[in-house]
């Protein structure tokens, strides 16, 4: 089973706070297919930097609200890096 990126994110709150913005709308609004919405939001794909920063835009807030970076906690310390 591959792993899930280390990118977290909160896009299905947000389409739902947005009155219930579907995801064929938003892959629409951003210029990606509804399976890319689908990956995203289950946390098995990363969007591109363009992607983000268009999805973010889309509900008017900035990326950082959108995405966050998850450490591995089981990948190396500071040290091993």
């Amino acid at each position: 089973m591959p792993k899930a990126p280390p990118i977290t994110n909160r896009v299905k709150a947000f389409r739902e706070a947005a009155g219930g913005l579907s995801q064929a709308a938003l892959a629409e609004a951003i210029g990606v297919t509804r399976q890319t919405i689908i990956a995203i939001e289950q946390g098995r794909y990363s969007p591109s930097l363009e992607s983000a920063f268009r999805i973010s835009r889309v509900f008017g807030v900035d990326v950082e609200s959108v995405f966050g970076w998850s450490e591995d906690p089981a990948g190396p310390g500071p040290e091993g890096r």
